[in-house]
């Protein structure tokens, strides 16, 4: 059965990696990391940046024209 690694397997798999990558490839690793976990959200939204711009623009719209009825 799988289970969640406890706080001393955690930092062995951590004490590797940084024996792996060294200490100046981390942070290159890190953002890549980063990147590829944000470009997978965004895929699963399915929202492109024109759709997320459109929406922007239409919520700054609908403020504009709740502003002038008050």
């Amino acid at each position: 059965m799988f289970h969640m690694p406890s706080l001393p397997e955690l930092l062995i798999i951590l004490l590797v990696i940084f024996i792996l990558f060294g200490a100046s490839r981390l942070p290159e690793a890190g953002r890549a990391l980063g990147e590829g976990i944000r470009n997978f959200r965004k895929a699963l939204s399915g929202e492109t940046e024109e759709e997320k711009k459109a929406r922007e623009v239409k919520g700054e719209e609908v403020k504009k024209e709740e502003i002038r009825q008050s």
